[in-house]
């Protein structure tokens, strides 16, 4: 509901609902393709396809927009489908979650705005740092929390979950992500994040498996 509005209807809420998510789809595309300096209020409106007047009764400024924005993709990406089932082997959750997270942080369009919330983190740090506690320290724990349960299963020898799951996410992320946020290569193709994966969980499972 618009501040002021005493005529709401559900319909009406859907409307705004609607609306707001024009205007930040649009801002989206504006931020991805001219990053956040280059960005203008009316780009953004052009892009969205509604008057500069309609975009300010929503965002004041293109702060608060770039805010939302990021906003709606820490919780996407926190909210992303990593299955940490703590009763199943070692080797094929790690697997599966280096797989699931090369997808979220390789996927088109990904690269864009993890390089604009970079830019930005400096003059917005509490953007940055909801990013990085939502999105990256939030998995990481995770996925250390998940590493414990198998350390008391006893497959696992681990002293530091927290360092291990995050020497995990990185070795998967060796020589895929770095291109791809630099703009040195596409997307990894599925057998390029097989194979690098699959040896981060060799290399993992050989340094803390523990030997029958």
């Amino acid at each position: 509901m618009i501040e002021g509005d005493h005529t709401t209807t559900p319909v009406t809420q859907d409307e705004d609902s609607s609306k707001r998510r024009q205007i930040l789809d649009g801002a989206r595309k504006v931020f991805m393709d001219l990053g956040f300096d280059g960005a203008s209020m009316g780009e953004i409106a052009r892009a969205a396809g509604v008057s500069k007047g309609t975009l300010y009764v929503y965002f004041a400024d293109k702060f608060r927009l770039f805010e939302a924005i990021v906003e709606e993709e820490t919780v996407h990406r926190g909210a992303s489908n990593f299955s940490f089932d703590p009763a199943r082997d070692a080797a094929t959750v790690l697997y599966e979650f280096g797989s699931a997270w090369i997808a979220v942080v390789c996927r088109p369009g990904g690269g864009s705005a993890i390089r604009t919330v970079m830019a930005i983190a400096e003059r917005m740090p509490e953007v940055g740092r909801r990013y990085y506690d939502c999105v990256l320290e939030g998995t990481i724990n995770r996925l250390a929390a998940y590493l414990q349960a198998r350390v008391e299963a006893k497959e696992l020898a681990i002293d530091d979950c927290h360092l291990a799951a995050s020497q995990f996410q990185l070795m998967c992320q060796a020589t895929l992500f770095l291109p791809f946020i630099f703009q040195g290569a596409p997307a990894p193709a599925p057998e390029d994040v097989h194979r690098v994966v699959s040896s981060a969980v060799r290399m993992f499972i050989t340094t803390y498996g523990i030997k029958n």
